[in-house]
């Protein structure tokens, strides 16, 4: 089998002799799990100990919601939402619809009331993820939703799965007094790190997708990225690259560039990934996203020509689903048979090879994964590199990658307001 996914670079060299001995040693540091914040490495065994047995389980909990249920929603927030919503855009149809709808990822009253507006008389399940049970958004939401699945449902409590803490927090209570079926979320696995736990394969199963092509490619990435050596350690080479780039050149914004829309929602899930990873200690690259062509009609000219303190990473997916060809026309008004007889998948290729040629005549470097295919297996490939380059990412710039001290200011200042009391 070719290569899942390789990676080139253009407008930047990587000194082998300067960045093999820092891998080397953080390396070790991330297998022994010796350094800050070892204790949230668990998401490297996810892999392995999601095994058949847990498989069937995932199925059959899917398998009952799906017979069950017209509506199923999943309530989370931050990895508990971005893994989920990023799996069912990357995997399916940009205009495919399902009965899977989000919540507890806003606190906005009319996207609320719109949901509570469309479940009414119908038959709803509910997914809550959350290891406290007690985070605001997820918790509100939550709470209204079950409001309502009591009201419409005498036997609500077979509608609801609980992902959570093994052994404490809100939730778990509240779930072994109803009775609600459980999946848990390891101790040792952060939220942006747990898409290929219950908290994401849950969601997949639903969905209907292979969990095991899933899991086979996260074991195949794990398996190639076991050595140190940079030069067959592609989630190594990433960190590096992304290393030098920002500490070598003062570059402070990483756009991450897809080709395919299906990828647009990956771009969320790993801006969190890497901006809640690495961003503190006033150290740490700006994550942004953009879906090419597409973004070229609105930020191309920024890319092109403003300050020169970004970089691209891109994302192109080698292999079409679906081919689709240009037809020959006999009028030819658009002027456009000179591509007729030509995939679009090629023409989307051209079209990226241009655009990363002119950014690079621009001042631009770049990094470019060509992702095999748009399956299963690759997106679990792709989900591990990523999750592994940004422990590697985090540990050269000296922070602790498992971490999200910051986030708890906006929480404190927001409970302050709304004068929550204190315990």
């Amino acid at each position: 089998m070719s290569n899942p996914l390789t990676l080139e670079a253009h407008g930047v060299d990587l000194d082998h002799a300067v960045y093999q001995p820092i891998v080397s040693r953080l390396h070790q540091t991330i297998q022994n799990r010796s350094g800050a914040g070892g204790e949230f490495l668990g998401w490297m065994d996810t892999p392995d100990l999601m095994d058949e047995t847990m498989i069937q389980r995932l199925t059959a909990t899917a398998a009952r919601l799906n017979e069950s249920c017209d509506i199923i929603i999943s309530i989370g927030i931050g990895g508990s939402y971005l893994g989920n919503i990023m799996g069912e855009r990357f995997l399916s149809s940009p205009l495919a619809t399902s009965k899977l709808r989000y919540a507890g990822q806003t606190i906005s009253s009319d996207a609320m009331y719109d949901l509570l507006e469309e479940v009414k008389g119908k038959r709803f399940g509910l997914i809550v993820i959350s290891k406290s049970g007690t985070t605001t958004e997820p918790a509100i939401a939550f709470r209204l939703l079950l409001n309502q699945l009591k009201q419409q449902d005498p036997e609500y409590a077979k509608h609801v799965v609980a992902i959570t803490d093994a052994n404490k927090g809100a939730l778990k209570t509240l779930a072994v007094n109803e009775g609600f079926e459980q999946y848990i979320i390891p101790d040792d696995v952060g939220g942006r790190y747990s898409v290929l736990t219950p908290v994401g394969l849950l969601t997949f199963a639903i969905l209907g997708f292979d969990l095991r092509a899933l899991l086979h490619g996260a074991k195949q990435a794990k398996a190639d990225a076991s050595a140190e050596d940079l030069s067959s350690n592609l989630a190594y080479q990433y960190a590096a690259f992304r290393h030098a780039l920002y500490q070598g050149q003062g570059r402070k914004i990483e756009l991450l560039v897809a080709f395919e829309p299906t990828l647009t929602m990956f771009g969320e899930w790993w801006k969190q990934l890497f901006g809640e990873s690495e961003g503190k200690d006033n150290v740490g690259l700006f994550p942004a996203s953009v879906t090419y062509s597409t973004d070229l009609h609105s930020m191309g000219q920024y890319v092109q020509e403003g300050e020169r303190h970004l970089f691209e990473t891109v994302i192109f997916v080698d292999e079409s689903r679906h081919p689709v060809t240009v037809p020959l026309m006999e009028s030819d008004l658009d002027e456009l048979n000179y591509l007729a007889g030509k995939s679009l998948q090629e023409i989307n290729r051209f079209a990226m090879l241009g655009t990363m040629q002119a950014h690079l005549d621009g001042d631009v470097p770049q990094l470019i994964f060509h992702l095999g295919k748009r399956d299963e297996f690759h997106l679990g490939y792709l989900i591990y590199t990523m999750e592994l380059a940004c422990a590697m990412s985090g540990y050269m710039i000296g922070v602790n990658p498992f971490d999200q001290p910051g986030v708890e200011h906006y929480k404190r200042n927001m409970f302050a307001l709304l004068g929550k009391p204190k315990k």
